[in-house]
């Protein structure tokens, strides 16, 4: 995918979560049962980078747990950080705005203090980044993030499972681009709540992300399907480094 391309969709993405970010929100008051069953196999006391903390869901939900570990929580949308934000003021999570596509964004993360992390984690955010090779770059920087041993656990949604997501996919030509521009695996998805809006989603499957895995030396130890009516819309990985 040329660099024009990828600017043009992560700059979609981007305005859709600006937008959109408060009613994004409001359909995520819930953890998905997948991040619910990850929750249940951790200690609670894991140094724990949440990679898309969206609206801070994921750092309440610990809490609630009595999970007394170390949070952080980076996202880009400012509109989402401020939901995630609010109520933690005496509370032990730290939120950062960053941008995952920025070469920089892993050094506003390690501090004298705090050089690696237990955990890292990135529900429902690999697949809105274009390119194949930005993904990997940011996965080099999230294994260098990680203590030996420590783990990156992800999940990537799989629309095209339910035959309702699937007539929300739009013709490229919407933004000005053809099946050409993108790789496969892209799609165009909208957006009805709140106004209508577009997104780039990647549909990842097990052999490509097997591959990915490799190459940003982490190995594969577990993987399920969970979410949506059918239990089948995301796809949960548990990566340990190697």
């Amino acid at each position: 995918m040329n660099v024009d391309t990828v600017a043009q969709l992560l700059s979609l993405n981007k305005q859709f979560y600006q937008t959109f970010g408060r009613e994004f929100s409001s359909t995520r008051q819930r953890l998905q049962p997948g991040v619910q069953r990850i929750l249940d196999t951790l200690t609670g006391d894991e140094s724990l980078l949440d990679l898309g903390c969206g609206n801070g869901e994921l750092a309440r939900e610990r809490m609630r747990r009595g999970q007394c570990g170390p949070y952080t929580g980076l996202d880009f949308s400012l509109s989402l950080l401020e939901v995630a934000r609010h109520g933690w003021e005496d509370a032990p999570a730290t939120f950062i705005r960053a941008d995952l596509t920025a070469v920089d964004w892993d050094k506003r993360l390690v501090t004298p203090i705090h050089q690696s992390f237990d955990l890292v984690t990135a529900f429902a955010v690999l697949h809105h980044i274009p390119d194949a090779n930005l993904r990997l770059c940011i996965l080099q920087k999230v294994h260098n993030l990680l203590r030996p041993g420590g783990q990156f656990i992800h999940s990537e949604w799989q629309f095209l499972n339910s035959e309702k997501l699937k007539i929300r996919v739009q013709p490229w030509q919407e933004i000005g681009l053809s099946d050409k521009d993108v790789d496969p695996g892209d799609y165009l998805l909208d957006w009805r709540s709140g106004g209508r809006g577009l997104r780039y989603v990647h549909h990842f499957d097990e052999a490509e992300l097997e591959a990915l895995a490799v190459a940003s030396r982490f190995r594969v130890c577990t993987a399920f399907l969970s979410d949506g009516e059918n239990g089948q819309l995301g796809l949960y990985q548990v990566w340990e480094t190697v």
